[in-house]
């Protein structure tokens, strides 16, 4: 059996923002709304887009792998080969924090990862592995 979806809200200052990015770019298809909030099927998850501008703020990062990880953020453990599309996908259409790249190389946990904010400053990981077996290796 599969683990069930997760369920995360988060804040944004801009929901026809959140619009264009979730669902336009990443391509998340939307769900419920109101003046306040929106739903989107993030790979199989729901996510809440919530319009609080002033919950909106910086982004603190801790040192992982030889990269500044952001502290806060939220993701995805994505199939190897939607992570590469959507890897080429976003190239050259966002910047990165953390572009595109193999973490813990040769180590265990080895994976692809990528770190990007949406445009109200959440940072968002994805992530995948050759061995999906690795996702909780020590």
């Amino acid at each position: 059996m599969s683990p069930p979806p997760f369920h995360l809200a988060f804040p944004v200052h801009d929901l026809g923002a959140a619009r264009s990015f979730y669902g336009g770019l990443l391509g998340c298809h939307e769900g419920r709304s109101s003046d306040t909030w929106v739903d989107f099927n993030f790979f199989g998850h729901q996510i809440v887009a919530h319009l609080a501008p002033q919950a909106c703020g910086q982004v603190e990062v801790n040192p992982v792998d030889g990269h500044g990880v952001p502290i806060r953020h939220f993701g995805l453990v994505l199939d190897m080969e939607v992570w590469e599309d959507l890897a080429s996908r976003l190239e050259g259409e966002l910047t990165f924090l953390i572009k595109p790249h193999t973490r813990f190389k040769g180590a265990p946990g080895e994976q692809a990862t990528m770190f990007f904010l949406d445009p109200s400053g959440n940072a968002i990981e994805l992530k995948a592995f050759a061995d999906p077996d690795q996702l909780f290796a020590t």
